[in-house]
């Protein structure tokens, strides 16, 4: 076998057969690609002959050591790479015909394939997305909290969630969120299998919100916390993300995770606050 051997494959089931053990190994840097099996599987089941996911696996010495997968939108994310790993795969997606239309991983791993992409192919990678990737320690509520208390959403609050989420997706630029939710597509939105939470003033009117996934390898994460602007300042954020973390702890989490925009000190500050450690930074390129 050659030092570095990448394996790929369209069939989910295969992949995760062979690469379901390390995904699982390190539940909090593999949140996303974790998240993202659940949502293909399903997907896969429910639609079958729709456009594949392109997935591999990089074997040495007959243990997986990273992985990828490309979107039928052209997204490729990837766990941990060395930059000699990261060169071995530029030239082998190039030859296969597989283009990538930008990549999302920890910030080297993204900038080693970025610029092995661009020896290869010429494409400029163009940086668009940063974030802090935070792992709870000691969950530390904020005291005193905000008055009020957390609610579990249900289907009556759903016109709020979805247009709180929709505001979120403005103010931070999602735009492919955005048009999911606007061409009414709300299930196939990052944001259609997560589980809200309201933080409620006394007299019972929403002031924040927060959401979770669905755990996987024991690892939730909390994705998004939005608190329209009128009523920041407050505690409302902190009180959420606490109340949504409490509740994945209970639940039987041991890897509570969350990203957060390195450009605003204010939720940064919040998280750590909440006892939330700054685990790695994650870089998305186009090309």
């Amino acid at each position: 076998m050659r030092p570095y051997d990448w394996h790929l494959t369209e069939d989910i089931d295969e992949f995760l057969a062979h690469a379901g053990d390390f995904l699982r190994s390190r539940p909090a840097l593999h949140n996303t690609p974790l998240t993202d099996m659940a949502k293909l599987r399903l997907r896969a089941a429910d639609a079958p002959g729709a456009e594949t996911t392109v997935f591999g696996r990089l074997e040495s010495e007959g243990e997986v050591r990273a992985v990828f997968y490309r979107t039928p939108r052209g997204r490729l994310t990837l766990t941990p790479l060395t930059a000699e790993q990261a060169a071995t795969l530029a030239p082998r997606l190039a030859a296969l015909g597989i283009s990538p239309s930008d990549v999302i991983a920890d910030h080297d791993t993204a900038t080693a394939f970025a610029e092995s992409w661009h020896r290869h192919t010429g494409a400029e990678p163009v940086p668009f997305w940063r974030t802090h990737l935070y792992r709870l320690g000691t969950l530390t509520p904020p005291q005193p909290p905000p008055a009020g208390r957390g609610r579990a959403t249900d289907e009556k609050d759903r016109r709020q969630v979805v247009r709180w989420c929709r505001e979120f997706c403005v103010e931070v630029g999602e735009q492919s969120s955005l048009d999911l939710i606007d061409a009414g597509s709300w299930e196939a939105s990052r944001f259609g299998d997560r589980h809200f939470t309201f933080w409620e003033t006394p007299d019972g009117t929403p002031a924040s919100m927060a959401a979770a996934t669905s755990m996987a390898a024991r690892m939730v994460r909390v994705d998004p916390v939005y608190t329209p602007a009128p009523l920041r300042g407050r505690g409302y954020a902190g009180a959420v993300t606490a109340e949504v973390s409490r509740a994945a702890l209970a639940a039987g989490a041991t890897d509570v995770v969350l990203y957060a925009d390195p450009a605003n000190p204010t939720s940064n500050a919040v998280y750590r606050r909440l006892g939330y450690v700054h685990l790695t930074d994650f870089t998305g390129y186009r090309f």
